[in-house]
């Protein structure tokens, strides 16, 4: 397993329209072979920071099953209108 983690700034003021994109187009994500589970979480100190956490099978079911997919262009139409800037994405391996 590993853990996508997508830290995203959204414009002051589209919080919940983005909140709402993200419970909308998490159908693309959820569709993809190798997906597990997904959540978004939201900061306390800066209501407009969003961090995604996506369990794959493997990184490849991310970078290659998901992101070269027609639904990744469907997941970007959704959620990219409200970025204030490009988004942080990494993958984890569990250690402990």
């Amino acid at each position: 397993m590993v853990l996508e983690i997508a830290d995203f700034a959204v414009q002051p003021g589209t919080e919940e329209q983005f909140t709402e994109a993200v419970r909308e187009g998490v159908k693309f994500v959820s569709d993809t072979p190798g997906f597990r589970e997904a959540r978004l979480t939201r900061s306390a100190e800066t209501p407009t920071r969003f961090v995604l956490l996506v369990e794959w099978d493997s990184i490849e079911a991310h970078t290659e099953g998901f992101r070269k997919s027609e639904n990744y262009t469907r997941w970007r139409q959704l959620i990219s209108p409200y970025f204030a800037g490009n988004p942080h994405v990494e993958h984890f391996d569990d250690v402990l």
